[in-house]
């Protein structure tokens, strides 16, 4: 056994011994990491090829072992794509003279467009109220309604800004884009630059001021910004894990496409973006042929010599997918709209495009984590059992020889992972996200490549009730049969039917099997949806606040604030329900008590359209969203075995 751990125990101490010398954003100490996690991948590989296969013929175990080294090998080549891009980052900053900006009502005139289907008004009022608050001297708002709601003309003109809807809903999202940039050309101003809004996603007053900035270089055609969350998504909140684990999106929008940025392939995401008007007009606008046109119009801007940036400033909030349902068709409908991609005259092997090396490099890479990844965590939930119920021995290794080979990969990966992204890549969180998604993203895969056209774009739908705990089935079904079967073959090997081979090799099929089991518990965890009380987030706060109660003044101590309301800790509560005001964002608000708690009480904040027009532009100018600087894997254990056992 100590001969076996012995390799990566050196890898351990080495890393320990070299990271504490090392800065996060030099390429020279993340080359240096990721070079030596290449090694030991290649080493690792060596002897899976050579070593461990089946001898080839045609027998259960060769029918097994290698489609699943094929598997494994593609996983192990997005692996090394990852470690190549992830050697370099770069932290943009946007210079600008911000109170110029604000002012100057000769700045470049940008038109804001919220794209919207189906959402309910409240989400769209926070977006539409954010938009219109913007600190900058020249822009209009358009909401572009593919829902046709005369409530939501209605709501726009209210509130300052344009209304566009077209008669039909051809080419979803893209379509309304288009629709609404062939209005604006045909304007006696037209604008210089177009920024991309989704209904849920509320920008800060300077969104606007900060991406402008970078748009002086002419060649710039996009400045993405990251998105984030006022909301958790399904795995923080059905594991118990918020506080200590943060939304999926956060290792993408925070580590990766800073590196990508560094490389030249950054690339649209659609919402929270803004656009070079002249140069969607050279493209003719956002292409149709990919349910993912944000992605693709970065190809063809980059095709006519318009890059894309990335500035890593939070300067718009959203609302993460709330349901797992709703979770999984986002995953599903990005990889499909991605092998559409692939497909294209765009995409990583076509001859008539005019990409560089490196941005079909970076499509394979995309590639090759929808497509290869995916297949191989499935492979490996079936592979062990078939040893232990069957026999079928695909790995010809026992679980020693493993070690010495895998594990010195394996920590050291796992620990350059965690470094680069300051903990927010964990295996256990990546393979539950994975198996999650990986039924339906392995359909939109075959789906894709196999049938590009004629798919039709699926709305990630936000907001609606969430109040009641709710089971996805078909996911547990799935799932949980995997961990009978898995709990079955740990029982027929090493108690039923124990056999000498079992004994010699079944060390590595019984370590996995654990392993397995532990991860389909929790994704079987994850798919009971927990209820969700509240539809305004609350943030924890610990501020003296005003409080106005009847004419008589005094502090009190506020605990938690959300759009719709707050509550106070306080040894005198008010009565329900008596009015006061409380001095919050920065004026005093009208509110009623609505309950007593143990330490203090709540209030509801009046539901006046002034009110809420202060409160949300307040909200979300401020710094109301959870920020995980540094995720440590031990709290998110404990977390988790609280879930599981508590």
């Amino acid at each position: 056994m100590m001969a076996a751990l012995a390799p990566g125990l050196v890898a351990l101490g080495a890393f320990m011994a070299v990271v504490p010398l090392l800065r996060r954003r030099s390429t020279p100490a993340r080359s240096l990491l990721t070079f030596v996690s290449f090694l030991l991948l290649l080493r690792y590989f060596y002897w899976r090829v050579t070593e461990t296969l089946p001898p080839p013929a045609l027998t259960l175990d060769a029918l097994v072992g290698y489609p699943f080294m094929l598997a494994e090998t593609a996983s192990l080549v997005a692996v090394a794509l990852s470690l190549l891009f992830l050697s370099r980052t770069i932290e943009r900053t946007a210079a600008f003279d911000a109170d110029r900006r604000a002012t100057d009502s000769d700045a470049p005139l940008v038109d804001v467009f919220i794209c919207t289907y189906n959402e309910d008004r409240s989400i769209l009022e926070r977006t539409i109220i954010g938009a219109t608050g913007l600190a900058y001297g020249n822009y209009r708002v358009w909401v572009l309604d593919d829902g046709r709601r005369l409530w939501l003309k209605r709501l726009a003109g209210d509130l300052g800004c344009f209304y566009l809807a077209r008669p039909d809903n051809h080419h979803a999202k893209a379509g309304n884009i288009n629709h609404a940039l062939a209005h604006v050309a045909l304007l006696p101003k037209q604008p210089e630059f177009i920024a991309i809004l989704d209904a849920d996603f509320v920008p800060r007053p300077d969104f606007l001021t900060k991406t402008m900035s970078l748009m002086e270089d002419p060649n710039v055609g996009v400045v993405q910004t990251p998105q984030h969350f006022v909301n958790p998504d399904p795995i923080q909140t059905n594991l118990a894990a918020t506080e200590v684990w943060p939304d999926e999106q956060r290792f993408f929008f925070d580590i990766l496409m800073p590196a990508k940025d560094a490389w030249g392939v950054a690339f649209c995401c659609g919402t929270s973006s803004l656009l070079r008007f002249a140069a969607l007009e050279r493209i003719g606008g956002f292409p149709t042929d990919s349910v993912t046109e944000d992605y693709l119009v970065s190809l063809r801007l980059k095709e006519r010599g318009f890059s894309t940036v990335y500035l890593n400033e939070r300067l718009t909030i959203g609302l993460a997918p709330e349901g797992l349902k709703e979770y999984i068709t986002q995953r599903s409908r990005w990889c499909l709209g991605f092998m559409q991609i692939v497909r294209s005259r765009s995409g990583p092997l076509s001859l008539s495009s005019r990409l560089s090396f490196i941005d079909r490099l970076s499509l394979v890479d995309a590639f090759m984590s929808w497509a290869a990844v995916y297949s191989t965590k499935m492979f490996g939930l079936i592979v062990p059992s078939l040893f232990l119920l069957f026999g079928i021995k695909a790995v010809q290794a026992d679980l020693f020889e493993l070690l010495r080979y895998f594990l010195p990969f394996y920590a050291w990966h796992a620990l350059t992972m965690a470094w680069i992204s300051h903990g927010r890549s964990l295996a256990i969180m990546t393979d539950v996200s994975q198996l999650l998604v990986a039924p339906a993203v392995l359909k939109a895969v075959l789906v894709g490549l196999l049938r590009p056209k004629g798919h039709k774009f699926k709305v990630t739908a936000k907001g609606g009730e969430r109040s009641r705990r709710f089971v996805e089935w078909p996911l547990v079904q799935l799932y949980g049969s995997m961990l009978v079967v898995t709990l079955l073959g740990i029982a027929y090997a090493f108690i039923i039917d124990l056999r000498g081979e079992v004994i010699a090799y079944g060390g590595l099929a019984l370590a996995w099997s654990i392993y397995n089991c532990f991860i389909l518990t929790l994704v079987c965890v994850v798919c009971i949806e927990q209820p969700r009380q509240r539809k305004s987030e609350r943030f924890e706060r610990n501020e003296p606040i005003l409080l106005d109660e009847g004419g008589r003044t005094r502090l009190s101590r506020l605990a938690d604030i959300s759009i719709s309301g707050a509550r106070f800790i306080d040894p005198d509560p008010p009565p329900i329900p008596e009015h006061v005001k409380c001095h919050v964002y920065g004026r005093a608000i009208s509110a009623i008590v609505v309950r007593r708690t143990g330490d203090g009480f709540a209030v509801r904040f009046e539901d006046s359209m002034a009110t809420r027009v202060h409160a949300i532009r307040a909200f979300y100018a401020g710094e109301y969203v959870r920020a995980y600087r540094s995720i440590r894997a031990t709290p998110v254990g404990k977390a988790i075995l609280l879930r599981l056992f508590g």
